[in-house]
């Protein structure tokens, strides 16, 4: 997958970019990040990206003029693209970013990612984008840091990118749902005990167990999610069992089952 990032600032990207997974699926060649200052586009003499709002206000507003010059010319040198691309305007009016969004976007072969500053965009610049993506009900200095947010949810799911294939279906939200508590040596640490399902060798009942934890957990921290999951005929009659269940937050948050 091609990113390209359209920012005033891609030094920001040096760190979190610069290590870990990302690092390593840009070494192996399954990420493949590019950077464009779109003040490289202004054709004043001062370099400048942004003016004062029209109408009055405070602050000031990115123009049209070198965002437009930047992406077409990112389009253009990319057209190999050009059937299977998406891009994307960092702002607080899109939907917001969830699981389902990442592994929607990781079919895609080039990702270009908008990000403002200052008060915003010029509205005429959300014309460039095919959506608009926040990731939550906050105020941040720029769109650089949802960008580093989006990528890196979306490349965990690229085939390749994680060291065990298994490891992203056991994400949380990656089926709808929180996840299952994990569990490493030692067996026993200051009186807290391992369950012994974890130990006993039988995958179909580890399975089930961690299932139905996932469902425990959620049911007590995100019950929201429990209305759009993917929920099974057992699933559902575990839930509708425990409606009643005064242990059940006390059960989940230890990790034990019935």
């Amino acid at each position: 997958m091609r990113i390209d990032i359209v920012t005033l600032f891609p030094e920001m990207f040096a760190g979190p970019f610069g290590a870990s997974i990302t690092k390593r699926a840009q070494d192996s060649g399954i990420l493949d990040i590019h950077y464009t200052n779109f003040r490289d586009y202004s054709t004043d003499k001062h370099r400048h990206v942004d003016d004062t709002p029209c109408g009055g206000g405070a602050g000031m507003v990115l123009k049209p003029e070198p965002m437009y010059s930047a992406v077409r010319d990112v389009l253009a040198k990319t057209p190999e693209h050009a059937e299977n691309r998406r891009v994307l305007i960092m702002d607080p009016s899109g939907k917001v970013f969830n699981q389902k969004k990442a592994k929607e976007l990781a079919t895609y072969s080039q990702l270009v990612f908008l990000c403002g500053h200052y008060e915003g965009f010029d509205a005429r610049i959300y014309d460039l984008a095919d959506e608009t993506i926040s990731i939550g009900d906050f105020v941040l200095t720029g769109g650089e840091l949802p960008a580093m947010l989006i990528v890196d949810a979306v490349s965990r799911m690229l085939p390749g990118v994680l060291g065990a294939e298994e490891s992203a279906p056991t994400d949380s939200f990656y089926d709808g749902l929180l996840g299952f508590p994990q569990y490493t040596r030692p067996r026993s640490f200051e009186g807290r005990e391992v369950p012994e399902v974890l130990l006993s060798g039988d995958h179909a009942r580890i399975q089930k167990w961690r299932r139905e934890q996932s469902l425990r957990l959620t049911r007590l921290h995100r019950p929201d999610l429990l209305a759009s999951a993917p929920l099974t005929e057992e699933d559902k009659a575990l839930l509708l069992q425990w409606a009643d269940d005064t242990d059940d937050a006390d059960r989940a948050s230890d990790g034990q089952s019935s």
